[in-house]
């Protein structure tokens, strides 16, 4: 592929993002027009209808684009540093850990507010990923693929039974399972200001290591011929797979599929370099979540069908599909 047939490629992906979101803007349970949303968008006035789209709407749609974006490149980076491509971020145990400090802090805290669970959520995701870094990075020869998927399982199982194990003690089950189901609803503007940087933050940096993911991906004795130090890019990678994913299950709980999902689909179309599947998938990851709320919220207009739900019957097949073909990308 040259490089204009990639610029093309992303311009189409950011026209369909768009279109998208204004589509999602417009259609819901509650009856809006174009007008009404442009005008939300780009003006002061103040209706009752306008007010509801910039304080229910708008916050909850940037939610789904920004977790979209988060969860697909961390997803991209998990599947290139693994080299595994049935690898997501939930095998570094960031939804493990979120679910075991979610439980944690309703048990211990039951006055806890929104924020103060939120921001429990990504330092238990913080804590489990350096769990399953440090576990497999404890023998001789440091970090390799097959000791990240190991100790990823391991210290997840570890947590989710810590999770349920409180749950139960303290009879919080169904809190608990309100919140891990994930979905944007009730998203607020300060939880997004909280969040957002976070994610924006660890895409661009992200960005700027696509080039050592690319040869990482491909073979690490590669990588060392090429003088990179791949402990310390390793090392980098997690941290930016810890700020987006674990910043995203903060704000929405669990979306699965979403990081196994996206990454795929891009490659198929970009190819395997990295400085092109990065931005796409964060593009396209956006414009998946977009429709997958919009989907939800007008499905059953006025009830609401879960987004896991949704992008659950859409990533299942898929991850069969990846697993029928035996994990062919990589080889």
């Amino acid at each position: 592929m040259t490089s204009i047939s990639f610029w093309y490629k992303l311009i189409g992906c950011i026209c369909l993002c768009i279109a998208v979101f204004f589509a999602s803007m417009v259609f819901g349970a509650a009856d809006t027009t174009v007008e009404e949303v442009w005008l939300a968008l780009t003006s002061d006035v103040e209706t009752d209808t306008i007010t509801m789209i910039r304080e229910i709407r708008l916050p909850r749609e940037v939610a789904a684009m920004v977790v979209g974006a988060g969860l697909s490149v961390a997803g991209a980076i998990m599947q290139g540093i693994t080299r595994n491509p049935l690898a997501d971020p939930g095998l570094l145990g960031l939804t493990a850990g979120a679910n075991a400090a979610l439980a944690l802090t309703i048990a211990f805290i039951p006055s806890a507010n929104y924020f103060v669970i939120m921001v429990a959520c990504f330092i238990g995701a913080a804590l489990g990923t350096i769990l399953v870094v440090g576990v497999g990075a404890s023998k001789k020869g440091g970090l390799s693929p097959v000791r990240i998927v190991l100790a990823g399982a391991a210290i997840s199982a570890f947590l989710f039974a810590v999770a349920d194990a409180v749950s139960i003690y303290f009879n919080i089950s169904k809190d608990v399972s309100m919140w891990s189901a994930g979905g944007m609803i009730g998203t607020t503007w300060g939880q997004l200001q909280v969040i957002v940087p976070f994610i924006i933050s660890g895409i661009i940096v992200a960005m700027f290591l696509s080039r050592q993911l690319t040869i990482l991906s491909l073979d690490e004795d590669l990588a060392i011929g090429l003088g990179q130090k791949i402990t310390q890019v390793k090392y980098l990678l997690f941290v930016i797979v810890i700020m987006l994913a674990g910043a995203s299950v903060a704000l929405v709980g669990n979306l699965a599929f979403v990081g196994l999902m996206i990454p795929h689909i891009v490659r198929a179309v970009v190819g395997s370099d990295y400085r092109h599947i990065l931005p796409v998938s964060a593009l396209v990851g956006a414009t998946f979540l977009l429709f997958a709320d919009a989907l939800g919220r007008n499905l059953n207009a006025p009830f609401e069908t879960p987004v896991p739900a949704i992008v659950a019957m859409l990533g299942l097949p898929f991850f069969l599909f990846i697993v029928h073909r035996g994990g062919k990308t990589f080889s």
